[in-house]
């Protein structure tokens, strides 16, 4: 079956809360630890027959947020997707009280309970209408989004149609482009800092009501993290400004010299040649057919996944007016099958996305197998090792994407990686501040952004934007409305990323094969554990980030760019 034909059904949620409270007390009842084995195994088939609808629904609904029917199963999942965790909740609470739970911990692994433990923390019944209420404003902003009509030269674009206009090689053009995005969202500010002056105050509510002090406690444990605290954050996020912010800000001097301007305006950050940025040769079918080579020949894993992912039609890549913006991986659990959604829009991200969200797919392939739910992947900043080193992995291939000029793509990406670091640490330090001062003013909270930028990133010059010189240029990025706390999870793994990158430039035999043994593994060990298992070093090591530097910097060093 194809993902089109895969069949889509409402969930009945009274035979689901039938079905989970009679197996909750057989739980209870059992014998022994064999019994209570396949009581576990029953509940993991409930909660993977509801996944599946609820991310068939959801991947529909973002394939075309105009969809009227689809549009209502999003706010069916927005509405009882709590009610289902009341469910799942009383499970994880008899498992972790379980008279066998030695034996089930051998048997089935102590991550497992560390996920239940943890999921028990981020939940209590009187809290589903606040849950309700912050799925439907994350919900909202990214409708709001999708639906973007922005004028420019007598043409209407999206998101993601104007963005080629904007590292266009003639600057006035994407000077005016780039305007032209900044307006939509100066026009919807209002809007968008009331979507999200409710989404605090509503997580703020939630976390008082589970008895943590704010949300920025309780915001770490729904995102699973048992091996570091935000305490251990600061101190990456210390490490990023010191190391990584001088050769980021140096990064920004050599474009400018490259394209011979005296200094960088923000509309000139995303332009980086003269001559251009590179782009992806042919059509969308073309990269894809390309994407195939290349996995074929990457490994015999990789042949075998990318087959299954094109047989399947797992896949919907180029963008149309009323998707979602953005790119994401998600698995449907029935089929165990990954599916990639993105906007290619004709520019080098194209590719970006297609190996990074790869990646993810690469892994969730690899461990579809796992005997539960919860194993099928890791914490997100587990996740994005996989994504991200996928994207290093891929570059003796991208000859085939890129022609004569696979050399400016890989100096633009391993570039781009980097000084993607300090806006990684600067969006994670805004919501610590955020969620840590919760009745802060709209204007309050975009002068604490403001703040971050001159600290990481020092460069920015908005040209006299009065949106963005007031701090708007947070409200662009959806992980701080949708998925609060997420994206510190990219710049770890970033730098994990940049280890593999090293590995596979020493020794690509070893460095796959740490990397397969890491995909496989899922979801089945905590964060710091995935690291350790891929013999990777961890990024709060001291020394880790200054280490990882020095033969980045060295490469980009040896580049002669100004032949670009």
């Amino acid at each position: 079956m194809t993902f089109p034909e895969y069949a889509y059904k409402r969930p009945d949620l009274t035979r689901l809360k039938n079905k989970f409270e009679t197996l909750n007390r057989n739980l209870e009842t059992v014998s022994d630890e064999t019994a209570a084995v396949n009581v576990i195994e029953k509940i993991n088939k409930l909660q993977n027959d509801f996944s599946t609808m609820a991310v068939i629904g959801q991947v529909r609904h973002s394939l075309n947020t105009r969809d009227t029917f689809y549009d209502e199963e999003n706010n069916f999942y927005d509405e009882n997707a709590p009610v289902v965790e009341d469910y799942q909740t009383e499970y994880y609470k008899k498992i972790l009280a379980h008279k066998f739970r030695p034996a089930l911990e051998a048997q089935i692994g102590k991550q497992f309970f560390t996920i239940a433990n943890l999921k028990t923390k981020t939940f209590h019944p009187e809290i589903i209408p606040l849950l309700q209420e912050e799925n439907k404003l994350a919900s909202q902003y990214q409708k709001l989004k999708a639906t973007a009509e922005i004028e420019f030269r007598d043409k209407k674009y999206n998101l993601a149609t104007i963005h080629p206009l904007e590292i266009e090689k003639n600057r006035t053009t994407r000077q005016e482009a780039n305007a032209a995005k900044w307006k939509f969202y100066s026009d919807n500010q209002t809007e968008m800092e009331t979507i999200f002056d409710d989404l605090v105050k509503v997580r703020h509510k939630i976390a008082l009501a589970l008895g943590y002090k704010n949300f920025v406690e309780l915001g770490y444990v729904r995102m699973m993290r048992s091996d570091y605290d935000a305490a251990m954050v600061k101190k990456f996020r210390e490490q990023i400004e010191k190391f990584i912010v001088p050769v980021s800000r140096g990064l920004h001097e050599r474009q400018a010299k490259r394209l011979g301007l005296d200094k960088l305006k923000n509309f000139d950050e995303d332009f980086r040649f003269n001559s251009g940025n590179p782009k992806p040769t042919g059509t969308p079918e073309d990269i894809i057919n390309a994407a195939e080579k290349m996995y074929g020949e990457l490994s015999p894993e990789t042949n075998k996944f990318f087959k299954f992912m094109r047989t399947h039609d797992l896949m919907d890549l180029v963008n149309r007016d009323g998707k979602a913006t953005g790119g994401y991986c998600t698995f449907i659990g029935k089929y165990k099958a990954p599916y990639i959604f993105s906007n290619f829009n004709g520019t080098s991200g194209d590719i970006d996305v297609l190996t990074h969200e790869a990646g993810h797919a690469f892994q969730m392939f690899s461990s579809r197998n796992m005997p539960l739910l919860e194993y099928t992947f890791p914490t997100y900043e587990a996740c994005e090792i996989h994504s991200m080193s996928m994207e290093f992995f891929t570059w003796p291939w991208m000859d085939l994407f890129f022609g004569a000029n696979t050399e400016k793509y890989r100096f633009a990406h391993l570039s781009a990686a980097l000084q993607f670091l300090p806006y990684g640490v600067a969006v994670d330090e805004f919501q610590h501040i955020i969620y840590e001062n919760p009745e802060m003013k709209p204007a309050e909270r975009n002068a604490a952004w403001k703040k971050l930028e001159e600290k990481y990133l020092p460069q920015r010059d908005y040209n006299g934007n009065a949106y963005l010189e007031a701090g708007g240029f947070w409200q662009k990025q959806n992980h701080i409305f949708a998925s609060p706390f997420y994206y510190i999870d990219y710049t770890l793994a970033q730098i994990c990323a940049f280890q593999f990158w090293k590995k596979d430039r020493d020794n690509h035999q070893q460095a796959w094969a740490d990397y397969v043994r890491l995909c496989k593994a899922g979801g089945s060990l905590s964060f710091l554990d995935l690291v350790k298992l891929a013999d990777l070093k961890s990024p709060f090591d001291d020394g880790c980030v200054e280490s990882v530097i020095g033969e980045i910097t060295e490469w980009l060093g040896s580049v002669d760019d100004s032949s670009f």
